[in-house]
């Protein structure tokens, strides 16, 4: 990454020295793991995720006491090129929603009894329509990571990042198409439910977007500004605190992904503290995921957004922590161990 002297200086710079996993605390429960009252390996990957929470918070007992959903919302002038059957209004409708309970965020935050926090991210001013010019400039860009950043103030320990925004799938087309490359028929997908000629519209305005911005795509703090919207640069932003933090991650689907695709072309590490939560039948986020080596926890045909994904995730997240620090030793609970 380049530097400019410009407000992207500091993101530039905290990206290249963030803080890495706590592998003593990782060692400790790898070791109380093998003496819990259940054969080695029996819990599968909660046993992984049990290790993952002590690496990124520090903590030998992992546990989640303060589980935050955090959704941010952000409008697209690229919605005037008819890439959404919807209009942009209606993601300031859906906040609105979010506020009254009436979401299906709502309901999986009731379940798996989650906080959630819904951030407006000046709605009455959509970006710049990306075919036609950037999405937004530096300082509006690395403003809106900053204030990204604040999503874990008051304290969390599980962060599940999620977004609202009509258009936005065609800005997580455009922003993996330009950073991995393929066509930008490769990228799109329904999203909230376009077909037929809204498809071949979407495909057009990535296509355009990438094709426009070309010269500018290999710095990825620039491809964000230029291709991505205010909801992934405040995405960005909250993972990049999180890890600052001690807070692991649960990222939903792929606009989410997108946000977390930015960082990790600009230092590989950069998102070894998130976990993927769901993979969405947004033919793209299986492709990024795979590009960016992750697995998600789960495949459940989704493509809402808000979190959705992340928040159901979390569930498990919360069930492996118990798991690991409640479950007795077999010492402890008097039970005989594997014979030698």
């Amino acid at each position: 990454m380049t530097t400019t002297g410009l407000p992207f200086d500091d993101f530039r710079e905290l990206i290249r020295n963030l803080p890495g996993p706590d592998e003593r605390a990782a060692q400790a429960v790898r070791e109380r793991d093998a003496v819990l009252t259940k054969p080695a390996g029996s819990l599968g990957r909660l046993e992984e995720i049990a290790v993952w929470l002590a690496a990124w918070t520090g903590r030998a007992k992992p546990q989640v006491t303060r589980p935050l959903v955090a959704v941010f919302a952000g409008n697209h002038g690229v919605t005037a090129k008819g890439i959404s059957p919807y209009p942009a209004s209606v993601t300031a409708q859906m906040v609105e929603n979010f506020a009254a309970g009436g979401a299906a965020i709502n309901q999986m935050c009731i379940a798996n009894d989650l906080g959630l926090k819904v951030f407006d991210l000046a709605l009455e001013l959509p970006t710049g329509d990306i075919t036609e010019e950037a999405a937004m400039d530096e300082k509006t860009c690395a403003a809106t990571m900053a204030f990204g950043m604040e999503a874990i103030a008051g304290g969390t320990d599980l962060l599940c990042i999620g977004e609202m925004g009509i258009g936005n799938t065609t800005i997580a087309a455009a922003i993996c198409h330009g950073l991995y490359g393929g066509t930008a028929e490769e990228w799109v997908g329904p999203g909230t439910g376009a077909d037929g000629e809204g498809l071949r519209r979407k495909a057009a305005a990535v296509r355009a977007a990438v094709e426009l911005h070309r010269n500018h795509l290999k710095d990825p703090l620039e491809l964000l500004r230029r291709l991505g919207g205010r909801e992934i640069a405040a995405m960005a932003g909250a993972i990049l605190a999180a890890r600052m933090e001690k807070v692991p991650v649960i990222i939903d689907g792929y606009v989410a992904t997108s946000a977390a695709a930015i960082l990790h072309a600009a230092n590989p590490a950069a998102i070894d503290h998130c976990l993927f939560g769901h993979v969405s039948a947004e033919p793209g986020h299986r492709k990024v995921l795979e590009k960016l080596g992750k697995k998600p926890l789960l495949d459940l045909g989704m493509r809402l957004g808000e979190g959705t994904g992340a928040a159901l995730a979390a569930g498990i997240v919360k069930a492996a922590a118990l798991c690991h620090t409640g479950m007795a030793t077999f010492e402890q609970a008097g039970v005989s161990g594997k014979a030698n």
